[in-house]
């Protein structure tokens, strides 16, 4: 690119970006008027084929669901009540001998479906159109919530007596009112046989933060099968609607100026384009890495098939079959009758895909960014378009890949430095009030960096107070006015089928032991040793993590061994370590047994793809993985699934007001042994004339 040109290039490019701002809402993305947005063309979907074992169905093949399910014989007089349709994957061996251009194994699909309050899992096999399995109430529970769930409960209390008349008490217009069904747990027998949620609900006056302005002490439960109103309760009919002062986050709604040096327009030029490519659809090339990627329902990303090239000879090897969020426990710290049940499974309950609204360009995601849809199905079995809910895209922050310099004691004189530029695979879920951000990010050194971003509104209870009382007496600090933050905590259950070089691992604790020296052996009176123990059972890979007893966790392939006899191997490096606190006889705890431990380890099942169960909306804690564990079967040299739960306490606080700055925490996947040598020694650095330049007119 000659000078001018780039030159002319960088400066478009820096005032799209300082220029475009926008308000967005969650239903669309709008800029400011007058500007537009350039984006990816969008895919035409109802054409389109699957192109890999993986892919997830197809707008025809939801339709060829629906179609096979209609004249189901079992659903001849009522069809069902839809939850979910995604692809039921293929044996896993199928999609290991799987080749490009060889016939696909059978395409089939899973449906969990509602008839006649029962809950239905079924296969469906695309090929012989025809149902190959058929469970009724295969565990307790029901599965997740669907829209027309939340939106016909929302409305639910309008009709009902008691409800109208504290509205009118409490001097709230009915048109002011935004009813929201939170999921209601699971407290013993007495709440079983129905399909249940509880109902609060808020002020939206002169703001659109909501959140900000609960109708405190104001809960009903309602059955989501007939809609009744089955339980009134009020408790805070003294507690005042917090004011809607200083709640509403937009951007066009703020009135006054940061307090704060503005910052200069900052963008990454590409232009030569991004780096990676996106094939057939999902399949995922850059720099040495190829995965599949695609969006679900209700893990909200999945990758899979994830290999990296060898740094000697440039053969792909295995790294993960497969790796997603597969739970999200999210349990409140507050007694009171409107409060105890809030005890979320938001993967499971709501669906981090069924969450992800489309991601906002230049805010969410980053120019040159790649952007990916969902197809999911609605409650009638049709399908539907979940756009722009993954996007993919390079990143550099001005980290460091490697370096080292000398000259200071030596002749040497040397400045070597590398960029780290990584690839980030990322989606974001709006469950309610919270936002969470997740990333897989790949680095070309072989490490994957999995991280999670907590944001959005907390979940807040009305005050009398003021003024911060006696807070030892609350269930949390207040935050603002007549506004109590309570506390809480959120743990993330990722599935990682890790297959290092190959199905078939172990998982190693290699544990770190003080031990003392010989009298007269050394100056030094103690030091660490590590001692590595393969783990036999389920049992001996269940980790509690503990900071004075450490240990690293490798998973390791026993079979393939590096030049100097290492077996090959990743292990996990923890991070968001918080654990739960709660007694394992208490409800919601019973139901999030898998957060007892940080680390298990299991053999792979094709059934056991889901923590918290396959239904969990009112389950009971049967059908975990902590059940599941129970069984303590062999895992040494076995295909085995590696399950780490990242945990964060959260005591609020005023800075978390009106909106949440993003927290964020994560768990690095890092080879061992795994390459002869640093995989990057060889990576070029960057030079000043492979870059463009962008000079604003006082510097040129």
């Amino acid at each position: 690119m000659e000078k001018t040109s780039c030159l002319h290039f960088c400066f478009i490019s820096c005032l799209v970006l300082f220029i475009i701002v926008g308000s967005w809402y969650r239903s669309s993305i709008s800029p400011l008027p007058g500007y537009s947005l350039q984006t990816q063309k969008p895919i035409d979907h109802s054409a389109e084929t699957p192109h890999h074992p993986l892919d997830p169905l197809t707008v025809k093949e939801i339709n060829r669901v629906r179609t096979i399910l209609s004249s189901y014989e079992p659903f001849s007089f009522t069809f069902p009540t839809i939850h979910t349709i995604l692809l039921h994957e293929p044996d896993k061996v199928q999609v290991l001998k799987w080749r490009k251009g060889d016939p696909f194994p059978p395409r089939k699909a899973q449906v969990l479906a509602l008839l006649n309050g029962q809950s239905h899992v079924l296969n469906v096999d695309l090929d012989s159109r025809r149902v190959t399995g058929h469970a009724i109430n295969p565990s307790s529970g029901y599965p997740m919530l669907s829209m027309d769930d939340i939106s016909a409960a929302s409305k639910a209390p309008f009709s009902n007596a008691e409800f109208n008349k504290s509205i009118a008490a409490r001097g709230v217009s009915s048109s002011d009112l935004i009813c929201l069904p939170p999921s209601a747990g699971w407290f013993g027998p007495n709440e079983e046989g129905k399909r249940v949620v509880k109902v609060l609900c808020y002020s939206k006056e002169s703001t659109p933060n909501f959140n900000m302005r609960p109708i405190e002490g104001l809960v009903m439960t309602v059955d989501l099968d007939t809609l009744e109103v089955l339980k009134f309760s009020e408790t805070g009919g003294d507690i005042p609607i917090p004011k809607s002062t200083d709640t509403d986050y937009r951007y066009t709604a703020q009135t006054k100026e940061p307090q704060m040096e503005p910052l200069n327009p900052i963008s990454i030029e590409q232009p030569k384009g991004p780096s990676f490519r996106v094939e057939d659809g999902h399949i995922v090339k850059w720099a040495n890495w190829v995965f599949h990627l695609k969006a679900d329902h209700r893990a909200g990303l999945v990758i899979s098939r994830v290999m990296v090239r060898d740094s000697e000879n440039g053969e792909l090897r295995d790294v993960m079959y497969k790796g997603f969020a597969s739970e999200f426990f999210v349990p409140y710290m507050d007694l009171d009758e409107s409060w105890y049940f809030k005890s979320y499974m938001d993967a499971g309950e709501y669906g981090l895909g069924m969450s992800a609204l489309p991601l906002v360009p230049l805010n969410d995601c980053p120019r040159h960014s790649y952007y990916m849809d969902g197809i999911f199905a609605t409650t009638d079995g049709n399908p539907f378009v979940q756009p722009n809910m993954i996007c993919l895209f390079e990143r550099y922050s001005g980290d460091i890949s490697w370096r080292h310099s000398e000259g200071l004691l030596t002749d040497f004189q040397i400045r070597e430095a590398r960029p780290k530029v990584t690839l980030v695979a990322r989606t974001a879920a709006s469950v309610g009030n919270y936002d969470y951000i997740f990333d897989w990010e790949f680095q070309t050194d072989g490490l994957i960096n999995v991280k999670v971003g907590l944001s959005g509104m907390l979940m807040v209870k009305g005050s009398p107070y003021h003024q911060a009382p006696n807070q030892d007496a609350m269930s949390g600090p207040l935050i603002s006015e007549n506004l109590i933050g309570v506390v809480h905590d959120h743990f993330v259950t990722f599935h990682l089928d890790m297959d290092i070089d190959g199905a078939n691992n172990s998982f190693v604790n290699v544990n770190l032991v003080k031990e003392r020296s010989l009298p007269g052996e050394s100056p030094r009176k103690s030091y660490l040793k590590a001692k590595r123990k393969i783990a036999k059972t389920e049992k001996d890979a269940q980790i509690k993590l503990k900071l004075y007893d450490p240990s690293e966790f490798h998973m390791i392939n026993p079979s393939k061994r590096s030049r100097l006899g290492n077996p090959t191997g990743y292990k996990i490096v923890p991070g968001g370590t918080a654990a739960s606190l709660l007694d394992h006889d208490d409800p919601p705890q019973l139901r999030s047994a898998f957060t007892n431990n940080q680390i298990w380890v299991t053999p792979y099942n094709k059934s056991e793809q889901w923590a918290g169960g396959l239904l969990t909306y009112q389950s009971r804690g049967d059908d975990t993985l902590a059940v599941w564990s129970e069984r303590d079967r062999s895992i040494e040299n076995k295909d085995i699934v590696l399950w780490y739960t990242l945990g964060f306490h959260h005591i609020p606080c005023q800075e978390d007001f009106p909106v949440m700055p993003t927290v964020t925490s994560g768990f690095e996947l890092k080879p061992v042994n795994f390459f002869e040598s640093n995989p990057i020694l060889r990576a070029a650095p960057a030079f000043e004339k492979d870059l463009p330049v962008c000079r604003s007119s006082a510097s040129s």
